[in-house]
C-alpha cells in the first residue's frame, strides 16, 4: 500500500501547536509520512482558533492554499473554532472533515481510509463530551518544547469563547506530567514551557470535582526532575499564581524569572464587566511581590481594549497602570466580538477605529517598557539558550529572564547554553552580547 503523506497548519496559541505536533505523532506512528504544508501533501489537518479575529476568513485561506498545493488532498479541520462552528466549516469548498474537540485525537481512527465524502461530513460532540485530558507536546520544532498539562476553563469570562470550544477544566496528575517530563529530557530537551487554556487551575480532581492536587505541587515536583535546564510558566491568571508559586520560583533551580499574567484591563469598572475573578489592586499586588523577590524578572501582559463600556478615561485609567506597572512588555488586541457571548449584548460599543487608536497607543508604550527593560540588563552577564531558527544568517536566543539575542550563525551553538555578557540593545530591538573580552555575537 503506497504511503499517504501528512501537512499540518497550525492557527493560535501554543497549545494548539503542542496538540498539532501531538496529532502529527499519530499519524507518523501509524505509517504516515509528515511533509511540509507546502509539498502537496495527500491529507491536510488544519488546527484552528477561535481566539484570533476573522476565524472564518483564515480557515478558508488556509484550505485554499492547501489545495493549490494538491487539489486532490484531503483536507480536515480541528481546533476551537471546529467545535464552535462545525456546519459552516463543513461548507467550506474543499473541506472534507471536521472534528471537534472530544474527537481531534482520535482523528486517524475516526477517517480511517481518508475517503472523500461527497459533502463536508461534521463528526463534534456537545462540548459536555469533552471531559478526557489528551497529553500534549511539542517536538522537533524549536530548542523549546511546549508542554500541555491543562485544558479547558471553568471560568465565564464576559468575552471569551474558550469555555464552549474546550469544555470543563481538567488535567493529568502531577505524577503524569513528571513522567512525561522524564522522557522529554532523555531526548534532549533543555527547556519546557508549561501550557494549558488555564494553567494556573492545573490540579488532578476528585469525582466530585475536588482538587486533589493544584499548580504549585506541579512546580515543586518538576523543579526535581533531572536534565531539563529550564521551565517557564505560560500565561497565568493573577488569581491563580499565589505568592507561594511566586516564591518558589524566586529560589527554583529550574523555573525561569519570567512571567506572563493576563491583565485585560486597568479599570476595576471594565474588569467587573468582563467577569474577571480579581480586581487590579490585586494585580499590582503580584507585579510588586515578583520584583520583590526577583527584581530581574520578564513579566509580560494581556490587555483588550475597547471592550463595551470603555469610556476613554477608563482607557486612560488602563494606560496609565501600565505606565506606572515595573512590567515588561504587553500583549494589546483590539476587542473582538465572539458569538455566544455576553459582551456584545452590553451597552457602550467602541467603533473600530476608536479601538484601533487604542491598540496602536497601548502598542507603542509596550515597545518603549521591552526598551527599558532591555536596556537596564546592559553590561550584566547571563546564560543564552540559542535557538534553531536562523533568519538571514542570524538566529537568537533567550536569557533566563526572556531577553531575546541576536547571534551570527553558528551550528555549534543551536540548542546550547552559552554564558555571555549583554551590551546593547540593537535597532531591531534585539540585546547584542559579547563572549568575555570579544565582541562577536552581534547583529
Amino acid at each position: 500500500m503506497e504511503t499517504k503523506s501528512v501537512a499540518f497548519y497550525t492557527l493560535g496559541c501554543k497549545l494548539n501547536f503542542s496538540e498539532t505536533s501531538a496529532i502529527g505523532r499519530q499519524f507518523e506512528e501509524r505509517g504516515f509520512q509528515k511533509v511540509a504544508f507546502e509539498d502537496a501533501a495527500d491529507i491536510y489537518v488544519i488546527n484552528t482558533c477561535s481566539v484570533t479575529d476573522h476565524a472564518d476568513r483564515k480557515c478558508r485561506k488556509v484550505v485554499k492554499e492547501a489545495l493549490k498545493h494538491n487539489p486532490e488532498a484531503f483536507v480536515t479541520i480541528v481546533g476551537c473554532y471546529a467545535q464552535l462552528k462545525p456546519q459552516d466549516i463543513a461548507e467550506i469548498p474543499g473541506v472534507h472533515a471536521v472534528l471537534g474537540a472530544a474527537e481531534k485525537f482520535q482523528l486517524v481512527d475516526i477517517l480511517a481510509g481518508f475517503e472523500k465524502p461527497e459533502k463536508g461530513q461534521v463528526y463534534a460532540s456537545p462540548i459536555s463530551e469533552a471531559t478526557e485530558f489528551h497529553p500534549a507536546h511539542s517536538f522537533g520544532d524549536r530548542t523549546r518544547t511546549f508542554l500541555k498539562v491543562q485544558d479547558g476553563c471553568d471560568y465565564s469570562c464576559s468575552f471569551c469563547t474558550i469555555p464552549l470550544a474546550r469544555g470543563k477544566s481538567r488535567s493529568g496528575s502531577v505524577a503524569s506530567v513528571v513522567e512525561r517530563v522524564e522522557k522529554l529530557a532523555e531526548t534532549g530537551v533543555k527547556e519546557i514551557v508549561l501550557t494549558g487554556v488555564n494553567l494556573g487551575d492545573f490540579g488532578l480532581q476528585g469525582p466530585e470535582r475536588e482538587r486533589l492536587e493544584n499548580f504549585y505541587d506541579l512546580v515543586q515536583a518538576l523543579d526535581n526532575v533531572e536534565g531539563i535546564n529550564r521551565f517557564r510558566i505560560s500565561s497565568c491568571e493573577p488569581n491563580l499564581l499565589t505568592d507561594d508559586i511566586i516564591r518558589f520560583v524566586a529560589q527554583s533551580r529550574r523555573f525561569m524569572p519570567h512571567f506572563h499574567i493576563p491583565l485585560q484591563s486597568g479599570s476595576d469598572k471594565i474588569l467587573g464587566l468582563m467577569r474577571r475573578r480579581y480586581r487590579r489592586a490585586l494585580y499590582a499586588e503580584r507585579v510588586a511581590l515578583i520584583k520583590e523577590v526577583m527584581p530581574h524578572a520578564c513579566i509580560g501582559v494581556d490587555v483588550i481594549v475597547g471592550f463595551p463600556g470603555e469610556t476613554e478615561e477608563d482607557f486612560l485609567e488602563t494606560y496609565r497602570f501600565l505606565n506606572d506597572l515595573d512590567i515588561s512588555y504587553l500583549h494589546v488586541f483590539p476587542y473582538s466580538e465572539r458569538s455566544n457571548t455576553l459582551a456584545p449584548t452590553l451597552p457602550g460599543r467602541v467603533h473600530d477605529g476608536e479601538r484601533h487608536r487604542r491598540t496602536t497607543m497601548l502598542r507603542s508604550l509596550s515597545e518603549k517598557k521591552k526598551r527599558y527593560f532591555y536596556e537596564q540588563h546592559a553590561g550584566l552577564e547571563t546564560e543564552v539558550l540559542f535557538e534553531d531558527d536562523v533568519t538571514n544568517g542570524q538566529m537568537e536566543g533567550f536569557t533566563p529572564n526572556y531577553i531575546r539575542v541576536a547571534a551570527k550563525y553558528d551550528p555549534l551553538l543551536v540548542g546550547e547554553l552559552k554564558r555571555l555578557r549583554l551590551t546593547s540593545v540593537n535597532p531591531q530591538n534585539l540585546m547584542e552580547a559579547e563572549e568575555m573580552g570579544v565582541e562577536v555575537f552581534q547583529h
